[in-house]
């Protein structure tokens, strides 16, 4: 039986400029590292040009990203446990975010679409893979005047059933739009 398969959407306005938000994607992931180091430490082309597809690039990342504390959240910790049970600081970061590490990714530019302003990467090696047998992101963005629309879809396949989805990924996808946003507007 094959593992669960799913697709995440998350939307963002940004106010700064979408064509260079979609220019940056597409030919110069490069710079992102520049924009926001502390979740971004490099993006290296490993093979083919930058903005074309069919080229390899890696991605070295630092995936901290705060996901609340729910209910059911994946720690097993409930709200009853946190309101009635002791917690120094450290553990309830530890609790609320994902472990921090340095991570890899090696992706393929497999689409870019000019006329829709999308960029489409397959994950083909790295940290994701030990979760994810297949994972996809496309990013796209939606120009009309001041105001633009990113649009952020992962598509993916779980290596096994009990594998989160991928929500923390979508999470650090949106706060690195967040820093281009402010990047470009100050």
């Amino acid at each position: 039986m094959a593992a669960p398969s799913g697709k995440l959407v998350d939307k963002i306005n940004i106010k700064s400029d979408g064509d260079v938000f979609h220019e940056l994607f597409r030919e110069k992931p490069h710079q992102i590292s520049g924009i926001c180091p502390d979740k971004i430490q490099t993006c290296d082309l490993h093979e083919g040009e930058w903005g074309k597809v069919g080229s390899i690039i890696v991605w070295n990342y630092f995936h901290e990203v705060d996901r609340g504390l729910s209910p059911a959240c994946h720690t097993g910790v409930c709200l009853h446990e946190l309101f009635y049970c002791y917690y120094d600081v450290r553990t309830l970061r530890a609790l609320a975010c994902v472990d921090g590490k340095e991570r890899v990714a090696k992706e393929i530019i497999e689409a870019i679409d000019e006329a829709n302003k999308s960029v489409t990467f397959k994950v083909i090696e790295g940290d994701l893979m030990e979760h994810y047998k297949e994972i996809k992101l496309t990013v796209h963005v939606d120009t009309k005047g001041e105001d633009n629309l990113v649009t952020w879809t992962i598509e993916y396949e779980k290596v096994k059933d009990d594998v989160a989805d991928p929500h923390t990924l979508m999470e650090f996808c949106l706060h690195v739009t967040k820093d281009i946003e402010t990047h470009h507007l100050t």
